[in-house]
């Protein structure tokens, strides 16, 4: 099922499971129709989505208590997913309503990246296909929607850069790594006018079909990618955004180059990554210091 389906059916479960009135359930519509032009697709929210979405609220100016309200809505959605088994676990869960320390974004490690990627070697088109848009997601730091609607006159190879479509149609120059930038290159030369022979648009990734990808197929490139890379956790598409940001910060990028790179309006979102970082260093300390472990 879609995601409009998806929210039909949890409404419906609520009049009749859970005997709630109509103006609640109106008022999950309303609230879960929201979160879903904020986020796209809101079955594929992950937690710092769903955290930018209520500071993007708090900005909006409504109260803490109509944003706490908003919250439990999407919550109850995920509940419900989740009960259902329809997604591993709630991203909702964790997280506060404002005021609060939000719940810190997930991000991989350099190796489990690195072996994520790299289970894709080129041998063919949707291989190079996959290997191509994972450079790009982590190389560059680009959201599932800015991935699936990105188009060739967006991307430049020769100069390194690519321009992504991002929310409220902003638009950001982001520079490519220089992976990024070689397995672009060798899916484009050699592969994607294999898939493109029934296509005729100018959309970068597409199906065997010749499509354009959708959100649900990158989500399962990542969640395959993982599985043959034998990592034992969870991994979703914006799981490389985070670790983009949070591997940069960590390499001691300026958290204003940061923001700029990911698009972020408000600086106050990308400092989320800056708790991370500091996370990490805390752990480190705990970990390594002799005052600390008692090899003193």
């Amino acid at each position: 099922m879609d995601t409009d389906e998806l929210l039909d059916a949890f409404l419906t479960s609520a009049v009749l499971e859970r005997n709630l009135s109509r103006n609640t359930v109106s008022a999950y519509r309303r609230d879960l129709l929201q979160a879903a032009d904020f986020s796209g697709e809101l079955i594929h929210a992950d937690t710092a989505e769903l955290g930018e979405w209520l500071q993007h609220l708090s900005k909006l100016g409504l109260t803490p208590s109509t944003v706490a309200r908003k919250l439990s809505s999407v919550r109850a959605f995920y509940n419900y997913l989740h009960e259902r088994e329809l997604i591993a676990s709630n991203p909702a869960a964790h997280l506060t309503p404002p005021g609060r320390i939000l719940h810190l974004p997930f991000s991989i490690s350099v190796e489990d990246i690195n072996c994520l990627i790299e289970v894709w070697t080129g041998e063919d088109a949707l291989s190079a296909r996959n290997r191509a848009l994972l450079e790009l997601a982590y190389g560059s730091g680009l959201r599932e929607g800015e991935l699936v609607s990105l188009t060739m006159d967006r991307i430049s190879l020769e100069e390194g850069w690519v321009r992504p479509l991002g929310k409220g149609s902003r638009e950001r120059m982001v520079p490519m790594s220089r992976l990024s930038a070689q397995w672009l290159a060798v899916y484009i030369d050699r592969w994607r006018g294999v898939l493109s022979e029934n296509h005729s648009g100018r959309t970068v990734f597409l199906t065997r079909n010749g499509n354009p990808l959708s959100r649900m197929t990158v989500w399962n490139i990542v969640r395959n990618s993982s599985l043959k890379a034998g990592i034992a956790y969870s991994v979703h598409p914006h799981a490389l955004r985070h670790s983009f940001a949070t591997h940069l910060l960590e390499g001691g990028a300026d958290l204003r180059v940061v923001q700029v790179l990911l698009g972020h309006s408000d600086i106050r979102t990308t400092e989320i990554y800056t708790s991370v970082s500091s996370k990490r260093l805390s752990e480190a300390v705990k970990k390594y210091h002799p005052r600390e472990t008692g090899t003193w």
